[in-house]
């Protein structure tokens, strides 16, 4: 099991989402986040902002199923056809357990 975080731009997010649950992975948590990439924030003028809105996806995914949903979201959450700064990261990492609350099954 793998834990898929993708940090996009908050436009994207309902592209992004309806593109995902198409090819199947419905299963997600969306949180309202800040933050700066490489760019350091966006400066106008003399004034710098540091904490840009994005959007964080979360999904749990079985390994076999990461290409399909990296894919999805790289594809989704590019701004023009060469992308921009800005448009996001995904990052993944491993999962060693899940369980679900309700019924105490461990496992996706």
């Amino acid at each position: 099991m793998l834990l898929v975080r993708a940090i996009i731009r908050p436009e994207k997010r309902d592209e992004v989402l309806y593109e995902l649950s198409s090819a199947g992975f419905h299963a997600a948590t969306v949180v309202d986040v800040v933050g700066r990439g490489k760019q350091k924030g966006i400066k106008v003028g003399g004034i710098v902002y540091d904490e840009i809105p994005k959007i964080m996806i979360m999904m749990a995914v079985r390994d076999e199923d990461k290409n399909d949903v990296i894919s999805v979201i790289l594809r989704v959450a590019k701004t023009g056809p060469s992308g921009s700064f800005g448009d996001g990261k995904v990052f993944i990492t491993p999962i060693e357990e899940a369980y679900t609350v309700s019924t105490g099954k461990k496992g996706l």
